[in-house]
């Protein structure tokens, strides 16, 4: 498909078409599943690529079949599901820490530690830009960062017992490790989604996207619920062991351990093998105006951000999931804590996986007219009302268990049957959203368009997430029954230790999950009648109010 013409404008430098590429960011992630953190990623890839393929690879490219070019994308999807690897395990130590009796506090702490991805078109220009020609434009940035995490994997294995088994765990300094870690597996995604543009012919560029939803939904499987499984012992003993033992068969230090030396031997192995080529924009690149394309970059940023018709969309972006952090958030760590296992939870993922794979597909053919908008109105109050019944789920846990840890099939049919009724919401406004963005990008600056409004919306999902994990605490209420401290408070550290001192129990009298559901449900309800005519107003909006400067038929 040949690139969109660009319109004739006056004192304008045209962007290099690599420098576009490097925004076609795989990450419009759904990041409000309760089940699995980081979803299963439906990109956009497919639809910028190819305004910017048309003259990437050579003529000759086009007569290869997917066999000539099966070694790359093997290669790609192993890059990508390294990359959800650390994914993968980010979304465990949450479950982890849950059965560790941590607060909810400093489970909104670790949140931070997914934010990267989300924000990773801030550093993606100098990623794109600087770079070693001689060692090759995309391993420059590749090779160190794999070989980064492979390191601190491999290190973190010899002291995650000691800091998952202190009392409390270390929580700060998890984040702080893991918040490392994604920064360098964004770092390498911006790295091998440019790669993905030259490493493959032109006819078969298209698999790019593919080869990253396959491997980083591979990776984050193996991260996530593979691990999650094998390192719970009730799960093994049960399915996997003929003799019972204390421990599952996989630990997170041997499973850190394996990874980490797994990323080492793969990154020596492309380093040494594989050989980039050299395309006539890499050599534009390094011409001696590198920091200024660097700069003209994040200007194009702040020239589309200043836009008002951005900032009204950047509004409703930020603050239109704050009526489902709750039920998001803090969903899947309460029924923890009501007893189910964490491996099971994860388990669940397994049955949803087709539903989020056709769903996009369905929706899609509503979404594709002219107000994509009105369908992402109409999913709003249907995905409140369920977060309310994710809630009921939570409440009826304590009261349905045949034993603790055990739960009636009927239970687990009817939290697949909610969630699934809740992804039906969601996609539709996932869908929906993503067919406004691609109506109103300019198309002069496509990618960097729709990823600065993927961020975001992106961004709209983790401070919500942070903020309802982090206000549990302070809405909860408990009291002191039984021993020398009865019917006092032990909301804090020092009230709790008065309290088992006294031989006395703990007791939640007001759960701050349903106070934040209830205030989530109101505050979801009334930005729904407050926004509504913002939204009408935004799909109304001609085209020339998204561009970034207004057309001229006259010559520069």
């Amino acid at each position: 498909m040949p690139t969109t013409p660009r319109p004739r404008r006056k004192a304008q430098r045209p962007m290099p078409r690599s420098r576009e590429n490097v925004f076609v960011s795989d990450d419009i992630n759904i990041d409000s599943e309760f089940i699995m953190p980081h979803a299963p990623t439906v990109s956009h890839m497919d639809i910028v690529r190819q305004l910017h393929i048309g003259e990437q690879n050579d003529a000759p490219d086009q007569r290869r079949g997917v066999s000539g070019d099966w070694l790359n994308v093997t290669l790609l999807t192993l890059l990508y599901v390294l990359q959800g690897i650390p994914l993968g395990l980010a979304g465990s130590i949450p479950m982890l820490l849950q059965s560790r009796n941590i607060s909810y506090t400093q489970q909104a702490v670790f949140s931070f530690v997914y934010w990267p991805f989300s924000l990773k078109l801030f550093w993606a220009p100098v990623v794109d830009a600087v770079y070693s020609k001689r060692f090759g434009r995309r391993k420059s940035w590749m090779v160190p960062s794999q070989y980064l995490i492979g390191v601190c994997m491999i290190l973190l294995s010899y002291d995650i017992s000691g800091i998952m088994n202190t009392n409390p765990p270390s929580v700060v300094l998890l984040t702080t490790i893991f918040l490392f870690v994604n920064f360098l597996a964004a770092t390498q995604d911006i790295a091998v989604d440019g790669w993905a543009l030259t490493m493959l012919s032109r006819r078969n560029v298209g698999l790019a996207s593919t080869c990253n939803s396959v491997g980083q939904t591979a990776g984050y499987f193996l991260g996530n619920v593979v691990f999650l499984a094998l390192e719970s012992a009730d799960f093994c003993n049960k399915y996997l062991r003929s003799d019972p033992s204390e421990n599952g068969i996989v630990t997170l230090s041997g499973f850190l351990y394996f990874w980490g030396f797994a990323f080492l031997v793969t990154t020596t192995v492309v380093m040494l093998l594989k050989k980039e080529t050299q395309d006539d924009e890499t050599q534009d690149l390094k011409s001696g105006n590198l920091w200024r394309d660097v700069l003209a970059a994040y200007r194009q940023f702040v020239e589309i951000i200043k836009l008002p018709a951005v900032k009204e969309l950047a509004f409703v972006l930020v603050t239109h999931k704050i009526g489902f952090s709750a039920a998001d958030a803090v969903t899947g760590l309460k029924l923890m804590e009501a007893g189910m296992p964490k491996e099971k939870l994860a388990l669940m993922a397994i049955p949803l996986t087709p539903i989020q794979i056709i769903l996009p597909l369905i929706i899609s053919r509503f979404t594709a007219g002219p107000k994509p908008l009105k369908v992402f109105k109409r999913a709003m109050a249907p995905r409140l009302f369920i977060g309310v019944a994710f809630a009921g789920l939570v409440y009826m846990a304590h009261y349905v268990q045949t034993v603790p840890g055990e739960f009636p099939m009927y239970y687990y049919g009817l939290i697949l049957a909610i969630y699934s009724l809740h992804q039906v919401a969601l996609y539709s406004q996932f869908v929906a959203i993503m067919s406004f963005f691609a109506q109103v990008s300019d198309p002069v600056v496509g990618g960097t368009y729709m990823t600065l409004l993927n961020t975001l919306s992106n961004l709209g999902g983790k401070w919500t997430t942070t903020l309802a994990l982090w206000l549990v605490d302070p809405l909860t209420w408990k009291f002191c029954t039984g021993g020398d401290g009865s019917d006092l408070p032990c909301n804090t550290e020092t009230e709790l230790d008065q309290c088992t001192t006294g031989s006395g129990d703990c007791v939640v009298t007001t759960d701050g999950y349903y106070i934040e559901t209830f205030v989530c449900l109101v505050i979801g309800l009334l930005w729904l009648k407050f926004q509504s005519h913002r939204i009408d107003k935004l799909q109304k909006l001609s085209h020339t109010a998204w561009k970034c400067r207004p057309e001229s038929n006259t010559d520069p």
